[in-house]
């Protein structure tokens, strides 16, 4: 039988001015059924630190490509799912966020310019290539 391993992450944020700077990041990781708020440091395992860095990188990813679209944001809500094999390999990533427009016009083309830069951040570039990454974004009024 083949062991896997999940991990979820979600974020909540708000930004300020037309770089959709964080005001205010929480980060939580959920560990045996309960959200608890993710704190790393140096003895946190290499797995979530990576796993983190993957996460940190889209949200970036999302609030810059969103600013260069000229959709400033209030705030963002989003989450992340790894399914890890026996051996730590990534088998499934998913990450999704919920972006609420202070002001600009999303479009489709605006979404899926911003996809398909986040599949570009330093980390997703990294990934096995056979590692397809899902990565949904919603904007919302």
């Amino acid at each position: 039988m083949v062991n896997t391993r999940n991990f979820h992450l979600r974020l909540t944020a708000t930004y300020s001015g037309n770089e959709n700077k964080i005001d205010d990041l929480a980060l939580q990781v959920l560990h045996d059924h309960q959200w608890e708020p993710l704190q790393l440091d140096i003895r946190s395992p290499g797995f979530l630190l990576f796993i983190n860095g993957l996460f940190s990188c889209q949200h970036l990813y999302m609030r810059t490509n969103s600013a260069e679209c000229g959709l400033v944001l209030s705030s963002a809500k989003g989450g992340m799912n790894i399914v890890a094999g026996e051996f730590w390999d990534i088998q499934h990533a998913e990450v999704s966020f919920d972006a609420y427009v202070l002001s600009g016009e999303p479009s489709e083309e605006h979404r899926s310019y911003i996809i398909e830069r986040m599949h570009h951040c330093p980390v997703s570039t990294n990934l096995p290539e056979h590692l397809k990454l899902k990565v949904l974004v919603s904007f919302h009024g």
